[in-house]
């Protein structure tokens, strides 16, 4: 019995490279190759052996003899090319070939299908060509190369398509990632034209979508609500609760909710709306007065905001204390949320940010924040060097500022950040102030981003 028909009889695993039958199609297009024949004539199937012979093809011939045995095959195992034959036991004429091609597109890898008949017609041959067949041989006008060329010719275009294929579904999940991530970003509700708002989100490095959420919104009174926030875990379903947990947090603040409510009834959305039990959410919100003299930070065990104060060589960079953080949403303990308040002082810039940016690693030993502090080689970022950094680019100006400091952890890191990264600047340049406050939102996913 010929291998393959051992295989579909016994139920054996796909054969490994050595063994004959193996996956081939990750290679350049080259010799072994691959074939298996339909064919149920002996004579037939001893001539095409025999033509590849005198062609000098280098093949791994197989052969069974119908088409739920061929079918079966393609199920278990990857072949280059399909060498198939229109007078068959269960198949005849173009129903062989439509049930192959129907077959095949659900394969990952599809091998080319070349038909081999008895029947002549050109006719046949573009009904064969248009149900699926990659080409159409007629047994009578074959000789070794003509088989040979069309089989190499069938499957380099077999593979040019499927390599096609899949470069158009790569774009298109990758447009359709960058769409929900834009949508994601939103569009602040500020009408304060002193206060500038600048946000910026860095994907993680496998480019996929992930839980950081951030708002900015001022209520009738003037007070002014800025939160960021990251759902534990990467992924769509991330993405998804983050988009919910913005979207509560900016209607409780819109429907002129107490600050010290706006977080317990965040874990209360959070509860039903998550996947798993598992999941939690870290959040930073502050509340800036009506006056901006003073602000409420509260901490639901996420990282501190940066307060940065003054102009120039009196330019200061803080972390905000952590004294009063509690514990994450969704986290099964007992404890509250308590604001820590924190006076403000003629020009101010709140900085939050998630994760992303402090667990970056130090790869290349760069000095941050000058002689003396830098960091060793293959350590974290962590928020003292993150501070280091703000306080660098912001002595260089604004202009960009943002985008500055994701660039500039990014090289710091090497490379694509493991996780998402979130950056917000909210700010206040004074009553005196007489330019409009600067808002800016950046997704960093170019083209330039993806080259760094």
């Amino acid at each position: 019995m010929d291998r393959i028909a051992a295989m579909v009889s016994g139920g054996a695993t796909p054969a490994r490279s050595d063994d004959g039958l193996g996956p081939t199609h990750d290679a350049p297009l080259g010799e072994p190759l691959t074939i298996l024949l339909v064919e149920d004539d002996d004579a037939d199937a001893l001539l095409v052996a025999e033509l590849l012979k005198d062609a000098e093809v280098e093949a791994d011939l197989h052969r069974v003899r119908s088409l739920d045995e061929a079918l079966a095959v393609l199920s278990l195992v990857q072949v280059d090319c399909l060498l198939l034959d229109l007078g068959l036991p269960d198949a005849e004429g173009l129903g062989a070939v439509e049930r192959v091609a129907a077959q095949i597109e659900t394969l990952h890898l599809p091998p080319a299908v070349v038909v081999l008949t008895g029947q002549t017609g050109d006719h046949l041959g573009v009904r064969a060509v248009a149900a699926g067949a990659d080409d159409y041989l007629v047994k009578a006008e074959t000789d070794g190369p003509t088989l040979a060329r069309s089989l190499r010719y069938a499957i380099l275009r077999r593979r040019s398509a499927a390599q096609q294929l899949a470069l158009y579904r790569s774009e298109v999940r990758a447009a359709e990632t960058t769409r929900l991530e834009r949508a994601l970003l939103p569009k602040e509700l500020v009408r304060d034209e002193k206060v500038s708002v600048r946000v910026g989100y860095l994907p993680g490095g496998n480019g996929l979508l992930g839980g950081d959420f951030f708002d900015t919104v001022e209520r009738e009174d003037g007070t002014l609500f800025t939160v960021i926030g990251d759902v534990a875990g990467h992924g769509p379903d991330e993405a998804a609760l983050g988009a919910a947990m913005r979207t509560a947090w900016r209607t409780l603040v819109l429907s002129g909710t107490d600050p010290d409510d706006v977080l317990p009834l965040m874990e209360r959305v959070l509860l039903p709306e998550r996947g798993r039990p598992e999941v939690f959410v870290t959040l930073c919100q502050v509340v800036v007065t009506p006056d901006r003299g003073a602000m409420d930070v509260y901490l639901a065990g996420h990282l501190p905001p940066l307060l940065v104060t003054g102009t120039g060589e009196a330019l200061r960079c803080e972390e905000v204390s952590p004294a009063d953080r509690g514990r994450a949403l969704g986290i099964p303990v007992r404890g509250s949320w308590r604001p820590r308040r924190v006076d403000l002082t003629d020009p101010w810039t709140a900085v939050l940010y998630t994760d992303g940016l402090v667990e970056a690693s130090v790869v290349d030993g760069t000095a941050v924040g000058g002689a003396g502090d830098g960091l060793p080689r293959n350590r974290r970022l962590g928020a003292p060097g993150l501070r280091a950094v703000v306080t660098e680019e912001l002595a260089r100006g604004t202009d960009e500022i943002v985008n500055r400091i994701l660039r500039r952890v990014r090289n710091i890191h090497g490379g694509p950040l493991v996780d998402d990264a979130a950056l917000l600047f909210v700010g206040w340049a004074g009553h005196g102030a007489t330019a409009r406050g600067e808002r800016t939102s950046t997704l960093a996913d170019s083209v330039e981003w993806s080259r760094l």
